[in-house]
């Protein structure tokens, strides 16, 4: 190695973490461009990019960071936030999740990195995480079923008054929903949102006036905001003699020690899992449930996991009643949710299989002794309890506020100093005897002469709560909730499902509008940060001066990077965004004396959550056609939107197109747009095509949404987090989302919340944060043209076999191509899905089947693939269409050959083999797999089997034992 001759001011600690990120190296990029015929990545921006839209200058970012210092840079941020003690509840609380859950899931690539199951002999892990998770709610609320997660209470509060109008035939005749008014505050202003968008009239009344209305539907609370625990079972009973549906907002712990609701007849129970085990996280990712009976099972919202057969018979696990979603019924869909939080779930599943029964009990019975404790030793002082029968939270009346709350600073402790003068706490998990005791000295003063040993000896012989509000059902009696207590167990348990998923860890993950990009460990990190993770999203702004600094840093950032003029972090996932933007259109027509426009121009082409989104703002949708090109029709949109001037409200457009192409008449589309006097809304799912080369807000978007879990780095998580904040033009900003409990600055106060929390689940941003940071405007516009770069090459290299659908005026695709399977599938009866399921035996999952166009696939590789990666699916894909010409030729049968077959297990290995192929050709395909095979956990997962014999719950104790 010669000797280093560099200046001593040049000799610093570098990391190069772009070319880290970005797999292909000069070396790989020359041959790549060769391939696709093109002498360098300008000619190849200039081929494919429209002049029009280009940008013609840098992003205006910061140098980029090395890995090194930007964490220590984040760390300094995070030392602006402080850790206090929280007991201001309202939704959130402090839990201890086991540090064996966190290592092995939430810190595992294993599991954050991998994608929603839709393939699932390829995942079988995460769906029997998702299973136990949905048991967990059935034994807990006492309901029949429950999904496998919502994005939070407040939206799955929004999602059971939706559902109570779908499901409960009284709602065609009355429009009126119920809304306790001791629901906290943040899922209030969310049911406004929905209602006012909805058609419905949202009553807000104190419980005992229930009768005086009439409604489709009835939401309470259960621990209520003020901590009471109400009669629920005559709640209920109100409810259904009027003929409306009960719904319960339910604090999850608290169902290990009261009644379940569905015991006392409810509809619909829903909450927060937070408290099994995830952090606060200034307000999420966390995983909400909504749990129904059986007579609601096909109109509830979100994603269910259920038991189904494999080929051979055997159990095997799956995404059931697909049909139910979004994508699929559009505009008709009875939700536009597309992200769930399946890692929260999966976290909160363990967290149950980890404790199980009695362990969820011990911690119930302790939380709730710590707070009788308090109740009664305040309430020996002459402190008033505005609640006798309560849970974990309690209201004290009577207290010297100005006294309490300067005693309460010192001693690094959050209450909730509530506009009525009342103080609440909410115990939690976390809360221990010397809280209890630190708690009567800022309430009390010194002096109080209170003993935390004599206090625990009298409540023991005291309990607030009435025996018929105790729970005597038993729960979580399975197997999987009994065998895994020691660590070592619980463990192996926990790689075992992981084995059974392939992620990023893997293998490239090609799926097409999903961007399955690297999400680098340096950028993980910071999340299980206490700094950021153990925060409460309602604690004083003084405490969270680091989140605000690292919001508005990223959001400026995002802002440079788009061209609009403000942002929201509020939306929690890409749908919620879209939602959240169509909402800001329609506010601000409703200010301008606009309030008709009501008709969105919809391409035909467009994401599912385009029109479902639009349904939900109460917009009526008008499908734009497309040419024959796949670019929207611009004649056919120029004669509906002056058709429809008058009412026009908005254009959802998806750019580059869902087709995969840079369409090059996209500013005179939203041209004709603003001529009829509505507004554009540019869908940001392919961002990762614009980063650096063009920004919607320049090009006519007044709106877009950004999918933070794929451009920018935050992992799918199995399905979930996600977040889709919203980049406006200055127009829109005042009706940007605002918040109850944090009102956002020059957001208009009509302005109602779309989440529950502020800025959505800040707790991953750092995420985003870190990559943007490092990666500085060089590194992103270099992560544009990789994911254009490689795009290209895997469509060149497979165009002779599989035709590449769509293409720009140039001959290029964008950042990803479709290529069409139906001439294959009409010459040799293989489809689409068969090559999908063959693809795992070559160790890959399947790229997006059969969206937007039926018969294909689409395939995006993203940036982070090396060359080496690329050509490996690449040969994958061209070895499967030489084995469907062995089909097509005769030599194998049409219902007996390796892609109809597909995938092959280790079960299949050890068969007494009856096939015209081999063993060999079956499951080791290629040098790769015979080096590193990934298994197949099932063979082909019959769908209608599992949709026609819905199972969506453990197995009991008995069925192990018989079996």
């Amino acid at each position: 190695m010669p000797l280093d001759t560099r200046a001593l001011s040049e000799l610093i600690a570098q990391d190069d973490f772009i070319s880290r990120h970005n797999g292909p190296s000069s070396t790989d990029n020359a041959i790549m461009l060769d391939t696709i015929g093109e002498p360098s990545v300008e000619a190849l921006l200039d081929h494919t990019i429209p002049a029009d839209i280009r940008l013609q200058q840098p992003l205006a970012l910061k140098t980029p960071f090395s890995e090194r210092d930007t964490l220590r840079y984040l760390k300094e941020i995070a030392r602006r936030n402080q850790v206090h003690k929280s007991y201001i509840g309202m939704g959130y609380y402090g839990t201890t999740l086991p540090p064996v859950i966190a290592r092995n899931v939430l810190e595992n690539p294993g599991w954050y990195t991998a994608y929603t199951p839709y393939q699932p002999e390829i995942s079988q892990g995460r769906p029997e995480a998702l299973l136990n998770f949905q048991q967990v709610i059935i034994d807990l609320t006492g309901m029949p079923l429950a999904n496998a997660s919502l994005l939070d209470e407040a939206t799955a509060a929004a999602e059971a008054m939706a559902l109570c109008a779908r499901g409960n035939k009284k709602a065609k005749q009355c429009n009126a929903f119920f809304a306790a008014a001791d629901l906290f505050p943040q899922t209030l202003d969310v049911l406004r949102t929905r209602a006012r968008y909805l058609g419905f009239t949202l009553i807000v009344d104190s419980t005992d006036q229930l009768d005086r209305y009439d409604v489709f539907g009835a939401l309470f609370a259960y621990p209520g905001e003020s901590g009471e625990v109400v009669e629920l079972e005559e709640l209920i009973n109100a409810a259904h003699r009027q003929g409306a549906m009960a719904c319960v907002a339910a604090d999850l712990l608290s169902l290990a020690l009261l009644e379940a609701p569905g015991e006392r007849g409810a509809d619909v129970v829903l909450g927060s899992a937070q408290r099994f085990g995830v952090p606060m996280g200034f307000g999420g990712p966390h995983a909400a449930f909504l749990a129904v009976t059986d007579s609601l099972k096909r109109a509830m919202p979100g994603r269910v996991i259920g038991v189904s057969r494999d080929a051979h018979g055997q159990p095997a696990l799956r995404m059931a009643m697909q049909t139910r979603e979004q994508h699929i019924r559009r505009e008709k869909a009875t939700s536009n949710i597309c992200t769930a939080q399946a890692l929260l779930a999966n976290i909160a599943s363990f967290y149950a299989v980890y404790h199980g029964a009695e362990g969820i009990a011990e911690i119930a019975n302790r939380v709730y002794r710590l707070a009788h404790m308090l109740g009664h030793g305040v309430a020996s002082h002459g402190v008033l309890l505005r609640h006798s029968r309560y849970f974990d939270t309690l209201t004290l009346d009577g207290l010297d506020v100005d006294s309490i709350r300067p005693r309460a600073e010192k001693a690094q402790i959050n209450l909730r100093y509530r506009a009525d003068g009342g103080v609440g706490i909410s115990i939690d998990e976390t809360t221990s005897g010397p809280d209890i005791r630190l708690l009567f000295d800022v309430l009390l003063g010194e002096g109080h002469g209170l003993s935390i040993a004599v206090l625990d000896q009298q409540v023991r012989q005291q309990v607030a709560l009435p025996d018929s509000e105790l729970r005597k059902t038993p729960y979580l009696t399975q197997q999987v909730f009994q065998r895994y207590r020691s660590e070592t167990e619980m463990l192996r348990y926990l790689k075992r499902l992981e084995n059974k998923d392939l992620s990023l860890a893997h293998a490239m993950i090609p799926l097409g509008s999903c961007t399955m990009k690297l999400n680098a460990t340096s950028e993980m990190l910071p999340i299980s940060w206490p700094e950021f993770a153990h925060i409460h999203p309602f604690a004083p702004s003084s405490q969270v001066e680091g989140y605000y600094q690292l919001i508005d840093e990223l959001s400026c950032a995002l802002l440079e990077i788009t061209g609009y003029d403000a942002l929201s972090m509020q939306p929690n996932s890409g749908a919620q965004g879209e939602y959240a933007g169509l909402l800001a259109i329609r506010r601000f027509q409703q200010a301008q004396g606009e309030g008709q426009r009501d008709i969105c121009l919809i391409p035909s082409s467009a994401h599912g959550t385009n029109p479902a989104s639009a349904a939900m703002a109460q917009l009526k949708v008008v499908v734009v056609e497309c040419d024959d090109q796949g670019n929207v029709d611009l004649d056919d949109l120029r004669t509906k939107a002056e058709q429809h001037a008058c009412h026009l409200s908005a254009i959802m457009i998806t750019y580059p197109s869902t087709h995969g192409v840079f369409e090059a008449n996209v500013r005179e589309a939203c041209d004709i747009v603003h001529r009829c006097g509505g507004q554009v809304y540019i869908d940001g799912a392919n961002m990762n095509a614009q980063v650096g080369v063009c920004r919607p807000g320049d090009y006519g978007g007044d709106v877009s949404h950004l999918n933070l879990h794929k451009t920018f780095c935050i992992p799918h998580g199995g399905g979930g987090p996600g977040m889709g904040p919203i980049g406006v033009k200055a127009h829109l900003a005042p009706w940007l989302p605002n918040h109850p409990v944090t009102p956002i600055n020059g957001v208009d106060e009509r302005s109602l919340a779309v989440s529950a929390a502020a800025f959505g689940s800040a707790s991953i941003l750092p995420i985003s944060w870190a990559y943007i940071t490092m990666m500085g405007g060089e590194g992103l516009r270099k992560a544009t043209e990789q994911a254009l770069i490689n795009a290209n090459y895997i469509a060149e290299r497979l165009k002779q076999h599989y035709p590449v659908l769509y293409r720009g005026s140039g001959g290029h695709v964008g950042h990803e191509c479709i290529i069409d399977i139906r001439p294959l599938k009409a010459a040799s009866g293989i489809s689409e899905e068969d090559i999908a399921k063959r693809l795992m035996d070559y160790g890959f999952h399947a790229p997006t089947m059969s969206f937007p166009v039926a018969g294909t696939l689409m395939i995006e590789p993203t940036e982070s693939e090396a060359l080496v990666e690329l050509d490996r699916f690449c040969d994958a894909m061209l070895a499967i269409h030489a084995e469907i010409k062995r089909i097509e030729s005769g030599e194998w049968p049409a219902d007996d050959n390796p892609l109809i077959n597909a995938p092959h297990t280790q079960r299949d290995l050890a068969s007494d083999w009856q096939h015209p192929y081999s063993r060999e050709l079956a499951c080791f395909p290629t040098e790769a797999t015979r080096i590193a095979k990934f298994w197949p956990s099932v063979n082909r997962v019959d769908n209608v089997f599992g949709d026609r014999h819905l199972v969506c719950s453990c197995a009991p104790i008995e069925a192990y034992r018989d079996a």
